[in-house]
């Protein structure tokens, strides 16, 4: 009697499409996580272009001055004669320093007053934000 094989052996694949499906919601997911990690204490203004270092404070207290000469401390709308009191409390023991957010187009002189009026508040040191090239 004659026995036959049952089958023949198959060799393996990888299919790729699948892993590369796998791959693109990787990148989807950890772009989009880290697009929601980002945490802006500022309004919407048009920076100036420039070359700074980045910033690593945990706590930053945001100082924006828009073009229409509205000022707003931390997106609290204040002006520049309650800016002195309103960031008093904000500034915490070493933790002297402001961001200046101004809009390229503010008026010169609101920006000037109100970092004068920072420092009276107390702040040590201005970090001025600008738009990378």
């Amino acid at each position: 009697m004659k026995l036959r094989k049952s089958r023949a052996p198959r060799k393996g694949y990888i299919q790729i499409i699948p892993m590369i499906d796998v791959m693109f919601f990787l990148l989807a997911t950890f772009m989009l996580a880290s697009l929601s990690m980002q945490k802006l204490d500022s309004l919407q203004v048009n920076l100036p272009e420039g070359q700074a270092e980045k910033l690593s404070a945990e706590q930053p207290v945001t100082l924006t001055l828009t073009r229409d000469s509205e000022i707003f401390i931390n997106k609290e709308r204040v002006t520049l004669d309650t800016l002195a009191v309103t960031l008093k409390p904000l500034l915490q023991g070493a933790q002297q320093k402001l961001i200046v957010s101004a809009d390229s187009e503010a008026p010169q002189g609101i920006v000037v007053q109100a970092m004068l009026r920072a420092r009276n508040a107390g702040v040590q040191q201005f970090l001025i934000a600008v738009k990378h090239k």
